[in-house]
C-alpha cells in the first residue's frame, strides 16, 4: 500500500440560502462557526465545527445535487498524491492537492499538522457506547 492514513475533515455543499443553513446547524446541532469567508452577516463560505462547509450559491441547480467537494485530512499529503496518480485522477485549477475523480467528484487533500492527529481521529469509534 503506497497511500497514507486519512480521514474526512469536511464536506462542502452549495446552498441557496446560506443563512438558513447556518442557523439550522447552529441552533439544532450546536455546530458553530469555525471560519468564514466574508462576514458572518454576509458570508460567501462558512465552515462549522463538526465538518460542514457551506458555499453560498443562490443560483446553483446542479443535476447531481449540491455536493461541492470532500476535504480529506492526510497523514502524508505527498504519499497520497503519488498513490492517486495511478487512478487516473486529474489536478484541478485550485492546486495540485485538489483532485477530480473520473466520475466528477472533487476531493481536496489537506496535510494534517501534526500528522499524528490523523491516527488520533481514526481511533474514534462513533458507534461505541459512551
Amino acid at each position: 500500500m503506497n497511500g497514507t492514513k486519512a480521514y474526512l475533515e469536511h464536506v462542502a455543499i452549495w446552498v441557496k440560502d446560506i443563512q438558513w443553513h447556518i442557523r439550522f446547524f447552529e441552533e439544532v446541532l450546536c455546530m458553530t462557526m469555525r471560519e468564514v469567508d466574508g462576514t458572518p452577516e454576509a458570508p460567501r463560505q462558512y465552515w462549522t465545527l463538526g465538518g460542514l462547509q457551506f458555499i453560498h450559491a443562490p443560483l446553483h441547480d446542479g443535476p447531481e445535487g449540491r455536493l461541492a467537494h470532500l476535504g480529506v485530512m492526510c497523514e502524508d499529503l505527498e504519499a497520497a498524491l503519488i498513490a492517486a496518480k495511478a487512478y487516473g485522477v486529474s489536478e484541478m485549477p485550485q492546486g495540485r492537492n485538489w483532485l477530480r475523480l473520473p466520475d466528477g467528484l472533487a476531493v481536496e487533500l489537506i496535510q494534517a499538522k501534526p500528522a499524528s492527529c490523523v491516527a488520533q481521529a481514526l481511533k474514534i469509534n462513533p458507534r461505541a457506547e459512551a
